[in-house]
């Protein structure tokens, strides 16, 4: 975590700032290690603070190595005032996607005689770049999903229903290890199968459906998404072909992969055999995404996204 801090704090020039005040809570998990569902992390340039109410103070204690704890015995933002002035500080950044303009209308009347300033994404910068233990955890999670799709095949068979496999799938996981899903699970066969996100239903899965799975799990914060299209039955020679230009897309999109190329250019790869093949206008959405500790996180593979 104090490498993720000072990292964090390498910015505060280029950001005009002497602090920062963290509230989401996937950013405070990220930099402080806390999971509970109340807390504020003030990170400045020489002190950590630390601050939540009684229900989580030992909790803290455990969790946020490098911070000191502080319990909340006035209202949040005027405990994160005191906080301030012991601080010195005089310029605070604060995470613009993530308070509402309500909190800042409230942040700005009470700290009155500081500047607050919008600091865009500077975390979760920081978080696409994963260390050697976030590697680990996305890796188990993938892990525990793709063990659970190998029984699931086991499992699928006409006349059991969208949600039981979706519930099959679920258990499976969390028996594994899994501590939560990633996302809702979604399970879509038949006619259904052509919506993307076809959250599983009481439909009962006939002979002859295709079924598109997209399903994931959390490990230790870390989150996996796989998406898998199987075929119960004889499989329908046209969807077959259509199966077989995605999954050469696919596999052309990954061998392009590699440092620094930009984003948009390997969606392009995928983007551009499909269209080749006379289905570009059914392309409607980007390539992919990256997981962390949330579902979608930065960079994206998408033709609208320019970095690196």
């Amino acid at each position: 975590m104090q490498v993720r801090v000072d990292k964090l704090k390498r910015k505060y020039e280029s950001l005009g700032v002497n602090a920062v005040l963290v509230s989401n809570p996937y950013n405070l998990v990220y930099l402080t290690g806390f999971t509970g569902t109340y807390g504020y992390a003030l990170i400045g340039k020489e002190r950590n603070i630390f601050i939540t109410d009684l229900r989580y103070v030992e909790q803290a204690k455990g969790q946020c190595k490098g911070f000191e704890i502080v319990t909340q015995e006035k209202s949040m933002f005027q405990t994160i005032l005191d906080a301030l002035k012991n601080l010195n500080v005089t310029n605070l950044g604060f995470e613009e996607d993530h308070v509402t303009y309500k909190h800042y209308l409230m942040l700005r009347e009470v700290f009155r005689d500081i500047n607050i300033l919008p600091t865009e994404n500077i975390i979760e910068k920081l978080r696409e770049i994963k260390d050697d233990d976030e590697v680990s955890n996305m890796r188990k999670a993938a892990a525990i999903a793709d063990n659970a799709f190998s029984h699931i095949l086991n499992v699928i068979k006409p006349g059991i229903t969208e949600r039981d496999i979706a519930l099959e799938l679920e258990f499976n996981m969390k028996k594994n290890g899994a501590s939560a899903l990633s996302f809702d699970t979604i399970v879509a066969s038949g006619v259904r199968s052509a919506m993307p996100h076809g959250v599983a239903s009481d439909k009962i899965i006939e002979f002859g459906d295709v079924i598109t799975l997209d399903f994931g799990c959390i490990y230790d914060g870390y989150c996996s998404d796989m998406t898998r299209t199987i075929f119960v039955g004889k499989i329908n020679e046209k969807i077959k072909e259509l199966y077989e230009i995605v999954l050469e897309a696919q596999k052309s999109a990954l061998k392009s992969l590699k440092s620094g190329v930009i984003c948009r250019d390997v969606d392009g790869v995928a983007r551009g055999l499909i269209k080749d093949k006379g289905y570009g206008e059914n392309f409607g959405h980007g390539l992919g995404h990256s997981v962390g500790l949330e579902i979608h996180e930065e960079p994206r593979l998408s033709p609208n996204y320019s970095d690196r």
